[in-house]
């Protein structure tokens, strides 16, 4: 393995101290342009890199920020990594990402190895079954800052980024009713989570604005894959349960179910009518009504929270938390619009 090119192999190649080639690369103003440019070509030629443990161990802190996402392999999130990433370069930070796989114990796990990198500050989507909140108090106590953002704690007191989530869904059942649909299944997320909640209260708002009984029948829990979909479509279709619409808390069960009744020679919208939740890139090639988010909008909000505490950790003003709400669209496809012309639609 070669040797590490330090600080002390550019001087010695210069014939000069290491106070000089440290101050020259740091743009020092003790230093002349002339020297300054020497030294950097030099440290150019030689392969030399900043040693970034080294400078945060000098300067007293960390400029990298720890983002845990349950699933870095869906639209939403990767967007949001995206979003983040835009705010951080500005601030001149870099991001450690890590991945959950929307298990509590690698959450916990991802998160205890980033607290031994002394990351300046954590951007947390929790996994569908953390229940124990212990690592997020260890890492306040810690005094590291926590923004939250989409599945997010309901008893923390940290900096939040959520969507509107049930005003969102009683909008996407209300059209299902606007487009004629009555007996409409709902496919709803696990429930331990605070957006998936929130969803299935604006399905049963939707529901109890438009006069219809709530028959928890029509409920089928824990639908976040499009393998569940179609299972739980299968399943309906074989026992013969009277539906005539889906609305989805997850685009991916949605995109199980619409799959399954086409497969099954079922029109959809003409016969049955489906919209789900997230606006995943697949669902414009499936022509599947579902919600925007505005998920990059939602990293860059979660960044910016971030740097107000980071910032406010040298300041004397009182530390106030905020939850930032952004409010998704509906995106209407033929999946759920029959009437927008006065004919039902077809496959």
């Amino acid at each position: 393995m070669a040797k590490r090119v330090t600080i002390k192999d550019i001087a010695l190649a210069l014939n000069t101290n290491s106070s000089t080639v440290s101050r020259a690369l740091n743009d020092s103003p003790l230093i002349s342009d002339q020297t300054k440019a020497l030294v950097k070509k030099k440290a150019l030629e030689m392969g030399y890199f900043p040693n970034s443990i080294a400078r945060q161990l000098r300067e007293g802190r960390s400029r990298i920020i720890g983002l845990v996402v349950p699933l870095i392999n869906r639209a939403f999130f990767s967007n949001i990594i995206h979003g983040v990433e835009s705010i951080a370069r500005q601030k001149g930070y870099q991001l450690l990402i890590c991945q959950s796989n929307d298990d509590a114990g690698e959450e916990v796990s991802a998160l205890q190895t980033l607290r031994t990198q002394k990351v300046a500050g954590f951007i947390i989507s929790q996994a569908s079954n953390l229940v124990d909140e212990k690592i997020y108090k260890a890492i306040i106590a810690d005094g590291t800052p926590i923004v939250m953002f989409d599945r997010v704690s309901t008893t923390l007191d940290v900096n939040k980024v959520v969507n509107a989530n049930q005003e969102a869904s009683s909008e996407a059942v209300r059209h299902l009713i606007n487009q004629g649909y009555r007996r409409i299944v709902y496919f709803a997320g696990p429930q331990s989570l605070n957006i998936y909640q929130e969803r299935f209260a604006g399905y049963r708002q939707a529901l109890q604005e438009a006069g219809i009984p709530f028959d928890p029948a029509l409920v089928f829990h824990d639908m976040l894959s499009r393998e569940r979909g179609e299972e739980v479509m299968g399943t309906i279709l074989a026992t013969g349960l009277e539906f005539d619409a889906v609305a989805s808390a997850s685009d991916f069960a949605g995109l199980g179910a619409l799959l399954t009744m086409r497969n099954a020679g079922i029109s959809v919208p003409g016969e049955k009518g489906l919209i789900g939740f997230a606006n995943e890139s697949f669902t414009e090639l499936v022509e599947m009504s579902s919600i925007e988010q505005f998920s990059i909008q939602m990293g860059e909000a979660a960044a910016d929270l971030l740097f107000e505490d980071i910032e406010a950790k040298d300041s004397d003003e009182p530390l106030v938390h905020r939850q930032v709400v952004i409010n998704p669209a509906l995106v209407l496809r033929k999946s759920s619009v029959r009437l927008a012309t006065g004919v039902q639609g077809t496959e």
